[in-house]
């Protein structure tokens, strides 16, 4: 199915602009297979979470997930199947943890500190397939996850919302091994991709 779809797109797309060389159209259904996937895996997870009635614990995690992300990014999977496995099993499992853990004010103070450590240190993170040339735009980043982190914790301070508080601290510590050089190893993915142009850090 996944083929067939690809294929009828790439046509139609060569039907309408015949002047793309073979390279161009490579590039664009590179882009509207990482769509597809990212669409059929979210459909997926979402299934699971209603299944297991932990869609709305889902959402609000995902939610806090992403918004780091943004600015700390972090490893990707290299197979889609992998991607799928993984993030299932994260994810659905930070859901559960959102909806049926309390963590101690204690607790979460330490998990804060740790957090912000990992984030001074190792965001953002790149990839192969993006790495972050710019030393200025890395320093911006890291600037903006700290921040980030910060913000989450004077939320966690200033709320008494166990689900809310659970996500945005499993949200950081998801992120932080998605950032970390071991996790990255233990993946078989290469760290720090920008060195590879000669940058320095």
């Amino acid at each position: 199915m996944k083929k067939r779809l690809l294929s009828s797109i790439r046509g139609q797309i060569k039907k309408q602009y015949p002047k793309y060389s073979e390279d161009k159209l490579d590039e664009i259904m590179y882009g509207v297979e990482g769509i597809y996937l990212t669409i059929t895996k979210t459909i997926i997870i979402f299934a699971l979470a209603l299944i297991l009635g932990i869609f709305k614990e889902l959402i609000i995690l995902l939610i806090a997930f992403n918004f780091i992300r943004l600015f700390a990014f972090g490893m990707h999977a290299n197979k889609s199947i992998t991607c799928l496995i993984f993030s299932s099993l994260v994810f659905l499992t930070g859901a559960f943890l959102c909806k049926y853990i309390t963590i101690s004010r204690e607790v979460l103070y330490v998990l804060y500190l740790m957090v912000l450590v990992i984030m001074i240190k190792y965001a953002p993170a790149d990839t192969k397939k993006r790495p972050l040339l710019k030393s200025n735009k890395r320093l911006r980043f890291k600037i903006i996850s700290i921040l980030m982190t910060i913000i989450y914790f004077i939320i966690t301070i200033l709320i008494d919302n166990n689900l809310i508080i659970n996500s945005l601290i499993i949200g950081l510590i998801i992120e932080c091994i998605l950032i970390l050089p071991i996790t990255y190893k233990a993946f078989k993915m290469p760290y720090k991709n920008y060195l590879k142009y000669g940058l320095s850090t």
